[in-house]
């Protein structure tokens, strides 16, 4: 069994930043990649940057420039820090976890963020 808790998220200004943090807990296999989606209402759940376990990174057009994607020192537990955010970052980001080893995806319960003035 996988658990993902997230924190971060919350209100932001335009302009401003912010940094959602998740840690994953249970059965992780060493061959991993932990990422952030992010699903705005009525639309589908779209990635928005991922980190695997050897360490290379992929992110979505819309946040390269303003975003970062890390490994934290806790094992299992990844960071993203966005800057100059804009209202339609606006949604509810969610952290997941995909495994070789592991058929299923695990997803947290998901945080709001909202970019308003």
């Amino acid at each position: 069994q996988v658990q993902l808790v997230e924190a971060g998220g919350g209100l932001v200004q335009p302009g401003g930043s912010l940094s959602l943090y998740c840690v994953a807990a249970g059965r992780i296999f060493d061959a991993h990649v932990m990422g952030w989606y992010r699903q705005a209402p009525g639309t589908e759940r779209e990635l928005v940057a991922s980190i695997a376990s050897d360490g290379s990174t992929t992110y979505a057009d819309f946040v390269k420039g303003r975003g970062t994607i890390t490994r934290n020192a806790y094992k299992h537990s990844i960071s993203l820090e966005m800057n100059n955010l804009k209202p339609e970052d606006t949604a509810v980001y969610y952290c997941k976890l995909s495994q070789v080893a592991d058929p299923l995806d695990h997803w947290g319960q998901g945080t709001q963020v909202t970019v308003s003035s």
